[in-house]
């Protein structure tokens, strides 16, 4: 298990991370989240070892995070760490060597896995001749070359289209089923619906939103009612409790600020002989996401 335990971090007087604690189990793919400037690359950076907290305590099976556990995390940065001169070949093998793999073990991992992606042809190609697409595999190949016990994904899907996303997925399911603990964050939220069931929000260092999304979608009282009829936007908008109409091409989205509504916009469209469709949804997380952290960046 990876514990983060009321950790605090300063840059001289500026309040980087504050008093953050979640922890993750083996198996588990954890959303990290917040806008930039949010504190998330700070706390992956400590999580690493890289930086040390100015107070709190981060310990991966029970253990401070050190050099003698680095063989056996993985980390996909935003920005393209890759050295564009090299080989793929050439590449993986100085990332592997890192992790303490042997040559032969590095090449069978990295046939395994462009065989995987469709890339088996790239092999003795430089880096900088391949596409951002395809860098991007590459660079996840070398986070994931030691299957790591840790694995840290920040924006994996960068320059990718739904083709690869879906091989990307594939492959970090397969991690998590034998047991890594994943560390996802994106700033697009339904990736993480595809694969978070907890999460913490960060909004200038400080957790603003945390727990399992189940819980947090229950939580948040404003659902969304999807509507074909033949009812118009200022009916619905005349409803007390309806918060904003959108109309798309053949229906209507009606925000609505709690489940106590959803009778009366029932009675209201139910008077209209051609209604369709009627659907109550809970929120986006990309909804929560923006209402709950607009609401605390105004404080």
């Amino acid at each position: 298990m990876l514990k983060i335990e009321n950790v605090t971090k300063y840059y001289g007087d500026f309040l980087a991370v504050d008093n953050l604690s979640f922890e993750v189990k083996e198996g588990e793919i954890f959303g990290l989240l917040g806008i930039n400037g949010a504190g998330k690359t700070t706390t992956f950076r400590m999580i690493m070892g890289l930086l040390e907290p100015n107070s709190g305590m981060i310990t991966l099976a029970d253990k401070k995070i050190d050099y003698s556990v680095t063989d056996k995390i993985g980390f996909l940065t935003e920005e393209r760490s890759l050295l564009t001169k090299m080989t793929v070949k050439e590449q993986c093998l100085f990332y592997g060597a890192l992790k303490g793999m042997s040559d032969k073990e590095i090449l069978k991992r990295l046939d395994e896995l462009l065989e995987k992606f469709g890339i088996t042809n790239y092999k003795d190609k430089k880096i900088k001749e391949l596409s951002k697409g395809n860098q991007q595999k590459i660079q996840f190949i070398t986070a994931i070359m030691n299957k790591p016990k840790l694995l840290i994904l920040d924006e994996p899907f960068s320059g990718l289209d739904p083709f690869n996303i879906e091989l990307f997925e594939n492959e970090i399911n397969i991690l998590a089923k034998e047991g890594s603990i994943i560390i996802f964050s994106s700033h697009r939220m339904e990736h993480v619906e595809l694969f978070c069931k907890k999460l913490v929000v960060l909004l200038k260092g400080k957790a603003v939103l945390e727990g399992e999304i189940k819980t947090i979608k229950q939580k948040y009282r404003k659902k969304n009612i999807f509507i074909k009829a033949d009812v118009t936007k200022d009916e619905l908008l005349q409803i007390k409790g309806v918060l904003n109409v959108i109309e798309k091409a053949d229906e209507f989205e009606v925000k609505i600020e709690s489940n106590d509504i959803i009778d009366d916009v029932f009675k209201v469209v139910s008077k209209h002989s051609d209604v369709t469709k009627f659907v109550v949804e809970e929120p986006s997380l990309n909804e929560i996401f923006v209402a709950k952290v607009g609401e605390q960046y105004e404080k």
